[in-house]
């Protein structure tokens, strides 16, 4: 048998400072460049990709260039994503490192590479083949926020509660994963004009017994 090169990464990104925890498990071509990976983290979380964002890996930021995060002077110099592929880095079972979105909310990612595969055909796309539950809704206030939140959610006499609830889309559930639409969303993260759900769905209604 001969010994095939990996062409693809199993990483499990994870949500920091919420437990239990929220995350995905994702394989990724090895080629891609950090610009897709981005695209990729954004469709297994269902982030609308409205804020800045960077990876830090070995004390060094990736992001876009091109856009102003806000920094000053001493700020450290942000490389572009697009120009470093995920081969191009320590590729180790065990290392991690770490996507940052919407610098405002600061939604930390821990990114562990978890095995490197070698499939017969070099894949194209991405895949999501495992997670647990729903991301916090977007602009919610950061961790402190998404406690917030949740307590407002859960108590019907809170004075916010009923905005709250029409602000989220109606309903949220914190335990809410759909291995089958993340997925399908992961395997459309490249694509141009790419939409996502503004609200999670609905679970339906059971069908009253005959």
């Amino acid at each position: 048998m001969l010994y095939k090169e990996p062409n693809a990464l199993q990483i499990r990104v994870a949500l920091d400072g919420i437990e239990p925890a929220i995350w995905r498990r994702l394989v990724v071509p090895w080629t891609w460049h950090l610009g897709q990976l981005h695209l990729c983290i954004q469709a297994a979380f269902n982030w609308w990709n409205y804020h800045l964002h960077e990876f830090q890996i070995g004390g060094l930021r990736y992001g876009d260039p091109e856009v102003d995060d806000g920094g000053t002077e001493d700020s450290a110099r942000v490389f572009d994503e697009r120009e470093v592929r995920l081969l191009d880095f320590n590729r180790e079972p065990g290392n991690t490192f770490v996507y940052l979105y919407d610098l405002g909310d600061d939604w930390h990612h821990t990114v562990e590479i978890e095995k490197l595969i070698a499939f017969d055909v070099t894949p194209q796309l991405a895949a999501c083949v495992d997670g647990a539950r729903a991301r916090p809704p977007e602009d919610v206030g950061g961790v402190g926020g998404y406690e917030r939140f949740l307590a407002v959610m859960t108590d019907r006499d809170d004075p916010e509660h009923a905005e709250t609830k029409r602000w989220c889309g109606g309903h949220f559930d914190p335990e809410w994963f759909d291995l089958a639409l993340t997925d399908k969303d992961v395997k459309n993260a490249l694509k141009p004009n790419v939409r996502r759900r503004l609200h999670q769905p609905k679970p339906k209604r059971a069908e009253r017994p005959s």
